[in-house]
């Protein structure tokens, strides 16, 4: 890779600048790049949006003009590949991928290309990698010593402890094994300790240096609330907080997905389903119109969002718990990718609860496997039933130390606390009971109208009406004991028979609860409400401009806005591929009269302003 200007190899400061477009490296990003170039291997936890690309795609390019070849990539998805070859191509740099898409003829011209060395950075999925075909082609580069590196994106799907595994990953080890020598990086921006240490063991990086960033996203507003009537009360965020903003909601099935689509299309929000039944073109083609679009809201499973790169996502909410706070992480990490304000929204309930451990306990893995999950969905349920700061709890289950964000749910309105020992041991003594006296057990529901003395056709038929325990807890609502059953299935207190109609059984651990020797602290269900967030002056900004601008500038960001829209879609890339929106602000802001005017303005590198600049400074003089 040379300057447009000169015949000279660039600097890495050079790459940031005149390629990239940036200034100055942020946060470790320099000392990664440094470590890289120098041939090391490394481990980089990075969160959504901190820039992992740059920290291989500038060493690729350092790497090939001091003569060591190329840079093989391997990214999961066609999507994510698509992209990022495209904003390379648009920042001036050789690359390419080789996936479904392509023709036979197609393939083998690339193939050629990269023989050839004409390409630097060259993007695969884990499964055509480990082919016999693309090693051979890995052998011959290596034996010419033009094999520069690999980067392994979103190697937390090499872990059974990640909440994204995906068997290919681990079949990578070949890469150490068969090319030694060869600089490795491993990327992610979710793993806990567990995750990290067996990314590290399968990829056989255990020499590796790791390089470990916050995980701290300040721009993202934590907000979880209890589900009462979860289609209405998502709607009310939507319309609220982000009409006319890009959004992703997560729901757990998919029928579930078509039907709240449907909703919030008949509600008059731009909506489309996602999901693995879906016809693969028609998946194809929403994907393409959400990372193309303005303002459309994505309903979807945990199918789609890996690697999406969109960076104006003002919101992520979901309707149904995730597995594990890494699956919530990474999909909430979907939102704000450009800094601005966003926000997290999640309901849970019971049923939620229910359902995970129903899922883990009635999988087919080995103990210790189901018990490491069963902690994974404690920590994320009890972050959910927090009182206190939710940003703190989250960067904690990392092993990052934080202090109270004043941003989230909790920070913003401090929830009222109760203690629930009592109406713990009812709800268990009342377990007890039935069991005792019927010899089967029975769902929460009817536990419930025992304890809060509720006479049903059930409770008459059954002969529960004389328990003991019958109206012992009239006082509390259902909302409250719901939240007690909750804690109890968390803590192993109380399980949940899958195969026996989710009826609720005691534990070992029950004994503890029953004799006091476990305290229940609960949010208060009655009194907690759901707050209207006071919308901010820069989160109202948001829809217009990612910076304040005057009346003047706001019409040559619209125009210039309008301009990306149509170059984007003569080269079928996203519009934040050709600039991101805080450019375009840039743009605006200065209102440039000339070439000289645009330089350093971040996010414009050499290749675009060759490319743009004449145009852009025709938008901005129209404007």
């Amino acid at each position: 890779m040379r300057s447009p200007y000169s015949n000279i190899p660039l600097t890495l400061q050079q790459i940031l600048r005149e390629v990239f477009g940036y200034d100055q490296f942020r946060g470790p990003q320099q000392a990664i790049v440094e470590h890289m170039v120098a041939g090391r291997d490394a481990l980089v936890l990075m969160p959504t949006g901190g820039g992992k690309s740059l920290c291989y795609q500038i060493p690729a390019i350092a790497r090939q003009q001091a003569g060591h070849g190329v840079t093989i990539v391997v990214s999961p998805l066609i999507a994510l590949m698509h992209d990022q070859v495209g904003a390379l191509h648009e920042a001036g740099v050789s690359a390419a991928f080789l996936n479904s898409t392509l023709s036979g003829e197609e393939a083998y011209q690339i193939e050629q290309r990269m023989l050839r060395g004409d390409i630097t950075l060259l993007y695969a999925a884990p499964e055509r990698l480990t082919t016999p075909r693309f090693l051979a082609l890995l052998d011959t580069l290596f034996s010419q010593g033009k094999l520069s590196m690999f980067a392994i994106d979103e190697a937390h799907c090499v872990s059974q402890w990640g909440h994204d595994f995906r068997p290919d990953y681990r079949a990578l080890t070949v890469l150490h094994e068969r090319f030694p020598g060869v600089p490795r990086m491993a990327l992610t921006a979710t793993a806990d300790a567990l995750t990290r240490d067996d990314i590290l063991e399968r990829l056989q990086l255990e020499g590796a240096r790791a390089f470990v960033s916050s995980f701290d996203r300040p721009n993202i507003r934590y907000t979880i609330v209890e589900k009462r009537d979860s289609t209405q009360q998502l709607l009310r965020f939507i319309e609220r907080e982000h009409e006319g903003e890009a959004g992703v909601v997560y729901c757990q099935s998919r029928r579930k997905v078509e039907d709240m689509a449907q909703t919030l299309v008949d509600a008059g929000i731009n909506a489309l389903p996602y999901h693995a039944g879906l016809d693969h073109a028609l998946r194809q083609k929403h994907q393409n119109r959400f990372l193309r679009e303005d303002g459309i809201v994505m309903v979807a499973t945990i199918a789609f969002g890996m690697g999406i790169d969109k960076p104006d996502v003002r919101f992520v909410a979901h309707l149904d718990m995730p597995k594990n706070i890494e699956g919530y992480y990474q999909e909430t990490g979907r939102a704000g990718r450009d800094g601005l304000p966003a926000e997290a929204w999640m309901g849970y309930g019971l049923q939620d609860v229910v359902n995970q451990r129903r899922m883990i306990d009635e999988s087919p893995a080995g103990e210790e496997f189901k018990q490491i999950m069963r902690g994974k969905l404690d920590a994320l349920l009890g972050l959910a039933e927090a009182i206190d700061c939710r940003r703190v709890r989250l960067l904690g289950y990392f092993g990052e130390a934080s202090q109270p964000c004043g941003n989230c749910d909790n920070c913003l309105h401090p929830p009222a606390v109760w203690d629930g020992t009592d109406a713990a041991r009812k709800l268990l003594s009342t377990i007890y009971r039935i069991q005792q006296m019927s010899g089967v057990s029975f769902g929460a529901g009817h536990v419930m109208d025992i304890v809060r003395g509720k006479t049903t056709e059930k409770t008459t038929q059954y002969g529960h009406e004389a328990l003991s325990t019958f109206g012992v807890g009239s006082t509390f609502s259902e909302l409250q004991l719901r939240g007690v059953l909750r804690q109890l299935i968390a803590i192993g207190a109380v399980r949940v028979d899958g195969q026996a109609f989710n009826t609720l059984q005691l534990t070992e651990q029950s004994r503890a609860v029953l004799r006091g020797e476990v305290a229940v602290q609960l949010r208060d269900s009655v009194v907690g409400k759901e707050h209207k967030p006071k919308r901010s002056a820069r989160m109202g900004a948001i829809v217009k401009a990612p910076i304040a601008l005057d009346s003047e500038a706001l019409l040559r960001y619209s125009a210039l806005k309008a301009w990306r829209a149509e170059v984007a879609q003569q080269h079928n890339l996203p519009a934040y591929v050709i600039f991101h929106d805080a450019t375009l602000a840039a743009i605006a802001q200065r209102a440039p009269r000339s070439l000289d005017d645009l330089q350093g303005i971040s996010g414009i590198g050499a290749k675009k302003l060759e490319a743009y600049a004449h145009e852009v400074l025709r938008v901005i003089t129209l404007g």
